[in-house]
């Protein structure tokens, strides 16, 4: 604009109708709106009335005619960074935002607040419009935290102070000795993003500080390096004014005190009081601790646990020979074996000497299934132990006597649990060292039952001494169609056992699994000798196959193998599978039994209808054939809820296309109830219980 513009008025109504009417309004704004020219110093071409409170002149000083001009009250030393900052805005084409100071009419200096944009009329002409606002009380509310702060500029403690947003705007040089970071660094981050690896502690002292106006405590606080200190540190709100200010003009600021020399002392403390110092294991006091609360909680929850006793065998010859040095050494290799051989929510601890304690958590929710859990712990104890110990420049071996007591909170104190489980420790020592003992001479008793009879498998194995047993399988004419291959266990003394008596066991070790291959080749031997008889050749033959064994990945291999070097024809083999077996893992159950078939072998879902039964795995799994079970037959004549699942059972069968057979049948009236009910294939004592290959072909032959 030239000289000649009109003079400044808030009476003088700009050329535009529209701006007029905004211009009114903005009138009533608690600061200043105008419109200047282009360049430096900005002279007014419309300046509103609110300028005379904010300077003390009236709009008429800054006249275009009038030597002063608004940006004649800019401070000097802030009058090149308000051209700048307002020249490089418009020169990109963006409004501007700052704040500077200026003097008033009174002599008075204030803090304002301007934002403004360059306009462009229809002729081409540019002019600035914007609006200042008084900006004083904010500033000094700024300047008094600063001034605070500043205070303590040269003191050890950390001084930091945030806005409403998190972000950093005074950083102290003791928080640089502090965080590592310098001011010019971190002033602008956010706090939380900047020393916090728990976003939850920033938030719980920020939260608290807004809304209280302090908090105190210790807090983790990340360093430049990565490290952490530990502080005590002081937050304090700081409001404007009188403490009623909008929540964008609070500060926060904290004091904060370096505590980690203090902290580290305390945890020195701590493990000297509750850690073995030689072995870094948890102490007596620590055990006794963890002790008392594991049968707290093991009477309030009625879950079993165990404690253990473990002693070092021989240790004191390893002292005598070679110093405490290397018996030292020993006793920490030997630490983290036992660390190495327990589940994470258990506990090892060192008493003294060579006296090691684990304190197996109670988990468990019978005392079978804690002994089970606490013989595992110490079998891998044991095996830990065996492998010679690196020593320096020799080796070492020893072993561990191990004495076991279960744990349980309504019947056990500290006290007694520790005297028996020392006890036990001492009977594995009387009994040759290198083993565990249990004080329970009952659950001991068990453990001995257990342990001989998965030695009398593996000899069984060895020795040959399994038998199959055949029962046969009969249709409506008393004919025999197949039989089911039955495991019995011969004795050396002639003595026979059922797989009841250990099955269970060889199930929950890896033995099932040679035990089922051995039956599935015998059985496939005998299929073969029927299958080249003419009065045999017929028969089909059933083999139950136990979970364990059929997630085998060989299994197919395996069985295919067998068909090979037996001779025996696929189509005469049928595998009996239970509930359990095809709902555990019914993915991997189809891929195995498709598999399978695809060789030749058929399936019969054994025991239906006493488990989970699904509809699904009949309709998505190759199963030929449904087994009534024998718990339903005792009552299918007297019970109406029997009778009616039997019946459910054949009516599903039919519908699906599946054959169906009822084992357990031992009366005629039983038999007859089959028939009626449209199911035509029979097994039980009615026609012969489970006999010998050589009593079978004699039965098959007079039935056939």
């Amino acid at each position: 604009m030239n000289q000649d513009s009109p003079a400044v008025s808030s009476d003088v109504p700009p050329a535009d109708a529209a701006a007029l009417s905004l211009e009114h309004l903005l009138n009533h704004l608690p600061g200043v709106v105008y419109r200047c020219e282009r360049s430096y110093p900005w002279r007014m071409q419309y300046i509103s009335p609110g300028v005379e409170k904010l300077t003390g002149y009236p709009p008429a000083a800054f006249s275009a005619g009038a030597a002063m001009t608004f940006g004649s009250l800019i401070h000097p030393d802030d009058r090149e960074m308000a051209s700048r900052v307002v020249e490089e805005a418009l020169k990109q084409g963006q409004p501007f935002q700052l704040t500077y100071r200026i003097r008033c009419a009174d002599g008075a200096c204030k803090w304002v607040w301007e934002q403004g944009a360059a306009l462009v009329a229809e002729d081409g002409t540019v002019t600035i419009q914007g609006f200042i606002g008084d900006f004083t009380r904010v500033r000094r509310a700024d300047l008094k935290v600063m001034e605070q702060a500043s205070l303590l500029d040269k003191a050890r403690d950390a001084i930091v102070v945030i806005g409403a947003d998190a972000r950093i705007s005074y950083w102290n040089r003791g928080a640089e000795r502090l965080y590592g970071w310098s001011a010019g660094e971190a002033e602008g981050q956010r706090l939380c993003d900047l020393l916090y690896e728990d976003q939850a502690a920033f938030q719980s002292a920020y939260d608290t500080t807004m809304a209280e106006g302090d908090w105190r405590g210790e807090q983790c606080q990340r360093r430049r390096d990565g490290t952490l200190a530990h502080t005590d540190s002081r937050w304090t709100l700081v409001e404007p004014g009188n403490g009623n200010g909008n929540g964008a003009t609070r500060k926060i600021m904290s004091i904060s005190t370096d505590i980690s020399e203090r902290k580290q002392h305390e945890d020195k403390i701590f493990r000297l009081a509750f850690y073995d110092a030689l072995t870094e294991l948890p102490n007596r006091a620590n055990l006794l601790d963890h002790l008392r609360r594991a049968l707290i909680g093991s009477a309030r929850s009625g879950k079993f646990g165990a404690l253990m006793f473990c002693d070092l065998d021989h240790f004191k010859t390893l002292n005598d020979t070679h110093g405490h040095a290397a018996g030292d050494m020993l006793l920490q290799a030997a630490a983290r074996r036992l660390e190495q051989s327990v589940r994470e929510a258990d506990m090892v601890a060192r008493l003294g000497g060579d006296e090691f304690v684990i304190l197996i958590a109670p988990q468990d929710d019978t005392r079978e299934a804690a002994a089970m859990q606490a013989e595992a712990v110490a079998n891998k104890i044991v095996a830990a132990m065996a492998a010679p110990f690196k020593l320096a420049d020799f080796s070492y071996s020893v072993s561990a006597s191990i004495g076991m007591v279960l744990l349980s909170g309504g019947s056990d104190t500290v006290e007694s649990a520790l005297k028996q489980a020392d006890s036990a420790m001492y009977q594995a020592k009387a009994s040759g060292r290198n083993t565990f003992r249990f004080y329970d001479p009952k659950m001991q008793a068990a453990l001995f039952a257990r342990a001989e009879l998965e030695n009398g498998l593996q000899r069984a194995l060895r020795n040959n001494e399994f038998l199959l047993y055949y029962q046969p399988q009969m249709d409506d004419n008393n004919h025999v169609t197949g039989a089911e291959a039955l495991l019995r266990w011969c004795l050396p003394n002639g003595e026979l056992r059922l797989p009841k008596d250990f099955i269970h066991t060889a199930e929950e070790t890896d033995l099932i699994v040679e035990i089922g291959m051995w039956v599935l080749k015998t059985a496939c031997r005998q299929l073969a000798i029927w299958q080249r008889q003419p009065d045999t050749a017929h028969l089909t033959l059933s083999v139950n196959v136990s979970a364990r064994q059929f997630v085998e990945p060989d299994l197919v291999a395996m069985t295919e193998a067998i068909l090979r070097q037996t001779g025996a024809d696929p189509r005469g083999l049928k595998f009996e599978l239970t509930e359990s077996l095809v709902v555990t893992d019914f993915a991997h159950t189809a891929q195995q039994m498709k598999a399978l078939r695809k060789l030749g072998i058929s399936f019969s879902l054994d025991d239906f209808g006493t488990g989970y039964s699904s509809l699904v795995c009949l309709r998505n799994l190759p199963i030929d054939q449904l087994k009534i079970d024998h718990s339903f037959m005792r009552g299918v004549l007297t019970d109406r809820n029997d009778a009616a699942i039997v019946r459910s059972i054949i009516a599903l069968s039919g519908s699906l296309g599946l054959q169906v057979i009822a084992e357990g049948v031992e009366t005629l009236g039983q038999r007859q109830f089959l028939s009626d009910a449209g199911c035509f294939a029979y097994q039980g004592y009615l026609y012969e219980q489970a006999i010998t290959e050589e009593h079978f072909s004699r039965f098959a032959r007079s039935a056939h």
